[in-house]
């Protein structure tokens, strides 16, 4: 069910990207009446609205009809968000060329129109197949998708020696305050409840406590219920009580002149007025009073007076060993060194994770053949035969309480390979042109929304920042990168000299990453026709663009293109200027010698790339025609001035250098015109 739940979510997220679309003032003011009928597009808004509400039942995710459904269902819409754009964009050129439009409609215009009525039925179709899957409602949160923890220590600590020396350090600093709230941040499955279950049963950091509980808070944090799980664990299960106030003020009498240690278990909330309203009865306690948190969020608690926290990191390979074997009961059956190769490899792929480890054990517990052995090594983690499996929930978790568009980022990460070192600037381009992004409200740029999410996922864990001696670089944890690939499906597709014979593209890709040429039965095939996406991805953290190389008729039948990025280019390709919904193009350490005027065309590019072009000198003369474009990257181009005009680029935020012309429409005057140059 949770699997369902996530991609559910991804589905219906997708869904109103569609609506919000068709709702637009733009979209009604140029479209609706005009290009496509109004009955037409009411029927489009019903039939999204009607699948958004199936969506939410698909809770037999895991039965390969309902499965292909909601991959069939997900094609609709991002054909649908393809036509419409494309529609939108061609009545905006056509707006601008001339000023009185014919009343009929030309031949391109008719087959659109005859396009978004064939997905129009495809999702009123789809919607009807709702009795023949068995599809019913389901309440999304009327139950945790974990099984409660309690304070009961299971097993053995492996690893975390250090770690558990440094937090009893950090709560006894806290003895000089009456209330001080400490928290265990970490990604899912890295131990923090184990950890808190040590120290809540540690006899030493205990002495002199005088009421101590232990509450599963998990993804609802309801200030009555938990006030009332605090009062049932110092008072031994017993509370009667059912108004707020009174919760509260016998919560203040049992806690007062009192030392106290209280675990809040798998905390997520974040706001404010729930936590200030929450700890008023425990400001009364004893010094040395602590509320321990256990949370995959960093900044949950941090409204609190004495706050601190302590990061969880992932353990090293061989205490991850140590948790597999002592699970698999390993030593005790004598077990065979081909065996614990495997297992050690096995392990190697939980990256750190013991909560991976500790449930791959168990599922080879009393499985002694190394065929079975292998066939868990070189099965993917996600498609493991375990129906009581945690290892997903406890990261799917993580993806649930992401807002919509944040998921959608973070499933658009799987395009990149894993230990990939990604750059901030450029993943938040890549979302811009892609549109994943919510509407900035009043006040704000897409930039900002953009940076905004980003800081979000890091907060919550899904990247982690590393840094050498040239810059600052983002990586995903392995297990938080095969869950983004699980959700992406056959949505995404990576391609990789190692990967590209094997590696199949289905007709449902829409994003491709490339690292080396992408064979020419792929792109002749008619599985390649719909894409949104053509990334290169460079190897290595410090590598140029190699001579990756595509067919040359990849561009021509790919109309939709949005992201588009070549490895080293020699000659400009001619089919480039049909490309009209085109937000991102990077032509970085290409060899071409001009940038023909058919670039000026593509007028909603947002982002172009031409750094290290080193035998670009001039940029094309009609630039000033790109309104949209945002960011221009021009840095190690020798450049010998700027192209007249620049100053109409209103939308310019970033410029990496201007080169001042001698004429006055290409002088430093038209910097004045760059109104949101940041």
């Amino acid at each position: 069910m949770a699997e369902a739940l996530v991609v559910g979510a991804l589905v219906s997220g997708f869904a109103n990207v569609v609506l919000d679309m068709l709702i637009s003032p733009e979209f009604v003011n140029l479209v609706v009446g005009r290009k496509l009928d109004r009955k037409l597009v009411e029927r489009l808004k019903t039939a999204l609205l009607a699948a958004e509400a199936l969506v939410a039942d698909a809770k037999q995710f895991g039965n390969d009809r309902v499965r292909k459904w909601l991959d069939s269902l997900r094609d609709a819409l991002y054909t649908a968000d393809d036509l419409l754009d494309r529609v939108f964009i061609k009545t905006e050129i056509r707006n601008k060329v001339r000023t009185h439009l014919p009343s009929f409609l030309n031949l391109s215009d008719r087959k659109m129109v005859t396009k978004i009525e064939e997905v129009v039925k495809t999702i009123e179709d789809l919607e009807k197949l709702k009795d023949t899957l068995g599809l019913e409602k389901i309440p999304t949160s009327s139950s945790s998708w974990r099984p409660p923890s309690t304070s009961l220590v299971k097993g053995n600590v492996y690893g975390r020696d250090g770690d558990q020396q440094a937090l009893i350090k950090m709560l006894n600093d806290n003895n000089d305050h009456n209330l001080s709230v400490s928290s265990i941040v970490g990604m899912g499955g890295v131990g923090k409840t184990t950890l808190a279950q040590w120290l809540f049963n540690n006899k030493d950091l205990m002495d002199g406590v005088d009421l101590k509980a232990w509450i599963c808070v998990s993804e609802n944090f309801d200030v009555v219920e938990t006030t009332k799980n605090v009062i049932k664990g110092i008072s031994s299960g017993v509370c009667s009580l059912d108004s707020f106030d009174l919760l509260q003020q016998h919560l203040k009498e049992k806690l007062s002149e009192k030392k106290f240690f209280i675990v809040l278990d798998d905390v997520w909330s974040e706001d404010v007025d729930k936590w200030n309203s929450f700890v008023t009865p425990f400001q009364h306690g004893r010094k040395g009073s602590t509320i321990l948190l256990t949370t995959c969020k960093e900044n949950v608690g941090r409204i609190v007076q004495h706050y601190n926290s302590y990061t969880l990191k992932e353990l090293s390979d061989d205490y991850c060993w140590s948790i597999f074997a002592d699970n698999a009961s390993f030593p005790e059956s004598n077990g065979s060194s081909e065996l614990e190769e495997i297992g050690r490899k096995i392990v190697k792929r939980c990256d750190g994770l013991p909560l991976a480890a500790e449930t791959l054990g168990c599922l080879l517990r009393s499985e002694r053949r190394v065929e079975e052995w292998n066939k868990i090594l070189s099965n993917d983690i996600w498609e493991f035969p375990m129906p009581n499996s945690k290892i997903v929930p406890a990261l799917l978790i993580s993806y649930y309480h992401l807002p919509e568009h944040s998921k959608r980022c973070f499933v658009y990460c799987s395009l990149y390979p894993k230990d990939y070192q990604f750059d901030k600037d450029e993943l938040i381009l890549l979302w811009m042109a892609e549109n994943l992004l919510r509407p900035p409200k009043r006040g704000e740029t897409l930039e900002g929304v953009a940076q905004e999410c980003f800081d979000d996922l890091v907060s919550r864990l899904f990247f982690k920042q590393g840094e050498d001696y040239f810059r600052k670089y983002f990586v995903m944890h392995d297990l938080m990168h095969d869950l983004g690939t699980s959700l992406a499906g056959n949505l995404y597709c990576k391609f990789s000299e190692e990967l590209s014979e094997k590696e199949e593209m289905s007709i449902l890709t829409r994003h491709l990453s490339y690292g080396d040429s992408i064979p020419e039965k792929i792109c002749s095939s008619n599985k390649i026709e719909s894409l949104r996406t053509l990334l290169y991805l460079e190897h290595g953290a410090y590598a140029r663009k190699g001579l990756a190389t595509l067919p040359g008729d990849i561009l021509s039948k790919n109309k939709y293109l949005r992201v588009l990025s070549f490895g080293r280019l020699n000659i400009f390709p001619d089919s480039i200027d049909k490309l009209i919904q085109l937000r991102y193009l990077d032509l970085s350490w290409s060899d071409i010698v001009v940038l023909p005027e058919s670039l000026c065309k593509l007028c909603n590019l947002q982002t172009l790339k031409l750094e290290y072009c080193f035998k670009l000198t001039m940029l094309a003369n009609g630039m000033y025609k790109l309104v949209n474009l945002r960011h221009l990257d021009i840095r190690g181009t020798p450049l010998k001035e700027m192209p007249k005009g620049m100053g109409k680029l209103k939308q310019l935020h970033i410029l990496s250098k201007f080169v001042v012309g001698k004429q006055e429409d290409n002088g430093m005057e038209e910097l004045g015109g760059l109104l949101n140059l940041h």
